[in-house]
């Protein structure tokens, strides 16, 4: 199976069945599921009827946008996913969850900035959005990196009861012109 993308430590590939196991590992980690959950595990049947199955609907679809497990170019070590979907008004929203022992290493940074860039460059695309709550600043300063501005605070019905909860979630978004004025 091909990779989808490549960057100077990272390989983006599609997922497969057989990587049930892999994620379900990482939404047992409490820290990873955090922000997201508020801590709790997905349970393992829901990685397998539900989750694998998402995925894998995006390979068909065969539109540059999915889900791709991402693992070290050296060594192949599983790190997390990173996901390019569909969003409102024709923009394309840019997703990601790593495994702990990746946080802080550059690989959300790099990763993600690979996919603006294909978005951009070979997709077609105008707009890339993405979503954290407000309290999750380690995710908001990886995409403040990747050039991506605060455009809207909102509240939502799936915001975990954590604390900082209460100041809701934030829009990112680049614009292909603001990318392109970014890198020239």
């Amino acid at each position: 199976m091909p990779d989808f993308l490549q960057t100077d430590r990272l390989v983006l590939r599609d997922f497969t069945e057989a990587d049930a196991g892999l994620i379900y590992e990482l939404n047992s980690d409490p820290e990873v599921m955090w922000f997201l959950t508020g801590g709790e595990p997905t349970p393992r049947e829901v990685v397998s009827s539900r989750i694998i199955p998402f995925f894998l609907s995006f390979h068909e679809r065969d539109d540059g946008l999915g889900f791709w497990a991402a693992q070290t170019r050296d060594g192949g070590e599983f790190l997390g996913w990173f996901h390019l979907k569909p969003a409102a008004g024709g923009s394309v929203e840019l997703g990601y969850r790593l495994r702990r022992a990746a946080w802080n290493n550059g690989y959300a940074t790099e990763g993600s900035r690979a996919l603006i860039r294909k978005c951009f460059t070979d997709l077609g695309v105008d707009r890339v959005v993405a979503h954290t709550m407000a309290v999750n600043r380690p995710s908001r300063r990886v995409l403040e990196k990747c050039g991506m501005n605060p455009v809207r605070s909102f509240h939502s019905d799936d915001t975990p009861a954590i604390p900082g909860a209460d100041q809701g979630e934030v829009e990112y978004a680049v614009t292909r012109a603001q990318w392109q004025a970014a890198v020239a």
